[in-house]
């Protein structure tokens, strides 16, 4: 049984708007998207793809969507730490995956954005980002023919508005369901993890569950983790969201399925490798007021893990990748 979350590409808009299919595994959490709000069809999809790779977005027409968040790396932004938008500005932010997001409660490295129709816009308005507005790229959209059509084919009229172009976004990206790994292969009874594979999963429940639980490997919480505060990007975290200091550096725990292709790791992007990553949960965690509690038990401050462990550990991560869907054309451009 296959769960690919796309069905038949709609190149030419259908004089009826058919509702486009979300499937996904029985296990999946469930679907935090509100379709009544915002009925996801396979006209908008497709208007939505469109838009997810248009550079009109940006102030220059040089950014679109798919620019930070590119296919092959689960929609990542790949050999940059951190986001790179027009005129080669630079962001303060890793660029997170965009992923199974019709399952999650908030968005963002800091939660601050709780409604995926809403998401599109702090990346279009962000001065290092997009630099646009929804009004001026509202204006370019309507010079260019094939949007009218597009748009009449989704909504039943040529009309194009803020509202259609972020739910068209979102509908698209609602679409972007990741259920096709090795460990759902396992998770379905077709396959067998390797030896390494199933010592790494019984050492990932033990030491990395208590924050990366669930189907989605994230308990979407925001977690202090020890991460030295980075005076070059100046960002504390949630507490940019709440202005509590209890909230100082503490960052959305991120989902950790396709990992192996989201690097680099963590909200600045500072590790490259994976191995790096429980390289510092090791030995790398600083103490501070605000340190998560998992983090510093029995009077350890991190994680303890060997080098063996460790390997166990990344054999199972990539059991997490869907080659599937970092390759679907449907998906892209």
């Amino acid at each position: 049984m296959s769960f690919t979350a796309c069905s038949e590409e709609v190149i030419q808009p259908l004089d009826k708007d058919e509702v486009y299919p979300l499937q996904f595994p029985s296990y999946f959490p469930d679907m935090t998207f509100d379709k009544t709000s915002n009925p996801v069809t396979k006209n908008g999809v497709e208007l939505g793809r469109k838009l997810f790779y248009e550079g009109k977005l940006s102030r220059n027409n040089t950014i679109s969507c798919g620019f930070c968040h590119i296919q092959e790396n689960a929609f990542t932004h790949h050999g940059h730490n951190v986001s790179h938008g027009v005129d080669d500005r630079i962001g303060i932010r890793n660029a997170p995956p965009i992923q199974n997001m019709i399952f999650l409660k908030r968005y963002m490295w800091d939660g601050v954005i709780h409604n995926l129709n809403e998401q599109p816009i702090i990346p279009i308005t962000d001065v290092n980002e997009m630099d646009s507005s929804m009004p001026e790229a509202i204006t370019k959209l309507k010079e260019d023919p094939k949007y009218k059509k597009l748009f009449a084919a989704a909504y039943g009229d040529e009309n194009i508005t803020g509202e259609r172009v972020l739910k068209a976004l979102s509908q698209f990206m609602a679409s972007l369901i990741s259920a096709e790994s090795k460990y759902d292969s396992f998770r379905q009874g077709k396959v067998k993890l390797t030896t390494e594979e199933s010592q790494g999963m019984t050492l990932f429940q033990q030491k990395c569950a208590s924050c990366h639980s669930g189907e989605l490997f994230t308990d979407e919480s925001f977690r202090n983790t020890g991460m030295y505060y980075n005076s070059q990007f100046k960002d504390p975290g949630r507490y940019r969201v709440t202005l509590d200091q209890n909230d100082w550096m503490k960052f959305r725990v991120p989902s950790l399925r396709n990992v192996e292709y989201t690097a680099p790791y963590m909200h600045d992007g500072r590790f490259y490798t994976l191995e790096a990553v429980l390289n510092f949960y090791s030995d790398g965690v600083e103490d501070n007021p605000n340190l998560d509690p998992e983090l510093k038990q029995n009077g350890h401050i991190g994680i303890a893990m060997n080098s063996q462990e460790k390997q166990f550990i990344v054999a199972f991560l990539k059991t997490l990748s869907d080659k599937n869907f970092i390759s679907n054309p449907k998906f892209s451009e």
